[in-house]
Protein backbone atom coordinates (compact mmCIF):
# COMPACT_ATOMS: atom_id res chain seq x y z
CA UNK A 1 0.00 0.00 0.00
CA UNK A 2 1.42 3.37 -0.91
CA UNK A 3 -1.12 6.14 -0.49
CA UNK A 4 -0.92 8.03 2.79
CA UNK A 5 -3.34 10.97 2.80
CA UNK A 6 -2.91 13.81 5.21
CA UNK A 7 -4.95 13.98 8.43
CA UNK A 8 -7.65 16.21 6.90
CA UNK A 9 -8.16 13.88 3.94
CA UNK A 10 -8.34 10.90 6.32
CA UNK A 11 -11.01 12.63 8.42
CA UNK A 12 -13.13 13.41 5.36
CA UNK A 13 -12.72 9.86 4.10
CA UNK A 14 -13.53 8.40 7.53
CA UNK A 15 -16.68 10.50 7.75
CA UNK A 16 -17.78 9.33 4.29
CA UNK A 17 -17.22 5.66 5.20
CA UNK A 18 -19.02 6.04 8.54
CA UNK A 19 -21.89 7.81 6.80
CA UNK A 20 -22.16 4.90 4.35
CA UNK A 21 -22.28 2.37 7.18
CA UNK A 22 -24.91 4.39 9.03
CA UNK A 23 -27.05 4.50 5.88
CA UNK A 24 -26.72 0.73 5.42
CA UNK A 25 -27.73 0.13 9.05
CA UNK A 26 -30.58 2.66 8.85
CA UNK A 27 -32.06 0.88 5.83
CA UNK A 28 -31.36 -2.74 6.76
CA UNK A 29 -31.22 -2.74 10.56
CA UNK A 30 -29.47 -5.41 12.65
CA UNK A 31 -29.75 -9.18 12.37
CA UNK A 32 -28.54 -10.06 8.86
CA UNK A 33 -25.50 -12.01 7.78
CA UNK A 34 -22.27 -10.07 7.33
CA UNK A 35 -22.38 -10.73 3.58
CA UNK A 36 -25.60 -8.70 3.23
CA UNK A 37 -23.95 -5.69 4.88
CA UNK A 38 -20.86 -6.16 2.68
CA UNK A 39 -22.99 -6.03 -0.45
CA UNK A 40 -24.81 -2.94 0.80
CA UNK A 41 -21.52 -1.24 1.75
CA UNK A 42 -20.17 -2.04 -1.71
CA UNK A 43 -23.18 -0.26 -3.17
CA UNK A 44 -22.80 2.79 -0.89
CA UNK A 45 -19.04 3.17 -1.45
CA UNK A 46 -19.60 2.89 -5.21
CA UNK A 47 -22.33 5.53 -5.07
CA UNK A 48 -19.90 7.89 -3.31
CA UNK A 49 -17.34 7.32 -6.05
CA UNK A 50 -14.73 6.00 -3.62
CA UNK A 51 -12.03 3.66 -4.86
CA UNK A 52 -12.04 0.46 -2.83
CA UNK A 53 -11.18 -3.20 -2.86
CA UNK A 54 -13.65 -5.72 -1.46
CA UNK A 55 -11.99 -8.67 0.28
CA UNK A 56 -8.63 -8.20 -1.43
CA UNK A 57 -6.14 -11.01 -0.93
CA UNK A 58 -3.25 -9.30 0.87
CA UNK A 59 0.18 -10.93 0.75
CA UNK A 60 2.92 -10.06 3.23
CA UNK A 61 6.47 -10.90 4.18
CA UNK A 62 7.30 -13.12 7.15
CA UNK A 63 11.05 -12.97 7.61
CA UNK A 64 12.38 -14.39 4.30
CA UNK A 65 9.07 -16.04 3.38
CA UNK A 66 6.50 -14.32 1.17
CA UNK A 67 3.03 -15.40 2.33
CA UNK A 68 0.78 -14.99 -0.70
CA UNK A 69 -2.48 -16.12 0.91
CA UNK A 70 -2.15 -13.78 3.86
CA UNK A 71 -5.50 -12.32 4.79
CA UNK A 72 -8.64 -10.71 3.36
CA UNK A 73 -9.88 -7.53 5.01
CA UNK A 74 -13.50 -6.76 4.18
CA UNK A 75 -12.55 -3.49 2.46
CA UNK A 76 -9.58 -1.26 1.81
CA UNK A 77 -10.93 2.15 0.87
CA UNK A 78 -8.91 4.66 -1.17
CA UNK A 79 -5.77 2.61 -0.39
CA UNK A 80 -5.92 4.30 3.02
CA UNK A 81 -8.50 2.79 5.38
CA UNK A 82 -9.02 -0.83 6.38
CA UNK A 83 -12.71 -1.52 7.04
CA UNK A 84 -13.95 -4.61 8.87
CA UNK A 85 -17.63 -5.46 9.20
CA UNK A 86 -18.91 -7.58 12.06
CA UNK A 87 -22.27 -9.00 13.13
CA UNK A 88 -21.49 -9.97 16.69
CA UNK A 89 -22.90 -9.40 20.18
CA UNK A 90 -20.15 -6.84 20.82
CA UNK A 91 -16.78 -5.81 19.46
CA UNK A 92 -14.13 -7.69 21.39
CA UNK A 93 -10.42 -6.94 21.87
CA UNK A 94 -9.63 -9.73 19.40
CA UNK A 95 -11.52 -7.82 16.68
CA UNK A 96 -9.47 -4.71 17.41
CA UNK A 97 -6.27 -6.80 17.40
CA UNK A 98 -7.24 -8.23 14.01
CA UNK A 99 -7.48 -4.72 12.53
CA UNK A 100 -4.23 -3.65 14.20
CA UNK A 101 -2.50 -6.61 12.55
CA UNK A 102 -4.04 -5.71 9.19
CA UNK A 103 -2.77 -2.13 9.60
CA UNK A 104 0.71 -3.30 10.52
CA UNK A 105 0.96 -5.70 7.57
CA UNK A 106 -0.50 -3.26 5.02
CA UNK A 107 1.50 -0.34 6.49
CA UNK A 108 -1.72 1.67 6.64
CA UNK A 109 -2.52 3.80 9.67
CA UNK A 110 -6.32 3.85 9.92
CA UNK A 111 -8.93 1.14 10.40
CA UNK A 112 -12.66 1.09 11.10
CA UNK A 113 -14.74 -1.71 12.60
CA UNK A 114 -18.52 -1.67 12.19
CA UNK A 115 -20.69 -4.02 14.23
CA UNK A 116 -24.06 -4.12 12.47
CA UNK A 117 -25.61 -6.24 15.22
CA UNK A 118 -26.58 -3.20 17.31
CA UNK A 119 -29.77 -1.18 17.62
CA UNK A 120 -27.81 2.03 17.03
CA UNK A 121 -24.77 1.69 14.77
CA UNK A 122 -22.99 4.55 16.53
CA UNK A 123 -22.41 2.22 19.50
CA UNK A 124 -20.91 -0.40 17.17
CA UNK A 125 -18.15 1.69 15.57
CA UNK A 126 -14.47 1.48 16.50
CA UNK A 127 -11.68 3.54 15.00
CA UNK A 128 -8.21 1.98 15.16
CA UNK A 129 -5.12 4.09 14.48
CA UNK A 130 -1.54 2.95 14.06
CA UNK A 131 1.09 5.65 14.48
CA UNK A 132 4.53 4.87 13.23
CA UNK A 133 7.17 6.11 15.65
CA UNK A 134 10.43 7.19 14.05
CA UNK A 135 12.68 6.11 16.93
CA UNK A 136 13.98 2.55 16.66
CA UNK A 137 13.66 2.16 20.45
CA UNK A 138 9.90 2.66 20.53
CA UNK A 139 7.41 0.19 19.00
CA UNK A 140 4.44 1.31 16.92
CA UNK A 141 1.96 3.10 19.12
CA UNK A 142 -1.60 2.04 18.60
CA UNK A 143 -4.84 3.58 19.72
CA UNK A 144 -8.37 2.32 19.67
CA UNK A 145 -11.42 4.36 20.39
CA UNK A 146 -15.16 4.15 20.19
CA UNK A 147 -16.26 6.47 17.43
CA UNK A 148 -17.68 9.72 18.66
CA UNK A 149 -19.01 10.74 15.28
Amino acid sequence: MEKTPNRFENEQLTQAIIGSAIEVHRVLGPGLLESAYQDAMTYELTELGLAFEHEPLVAFQYKKLRIERGFRPDFIVERSVVVELKCVEKILPVHESQVRTYLKLTELTLGLIFNFNTDLLKSGIRRIERSVVSSAKEPDQERSSAASE
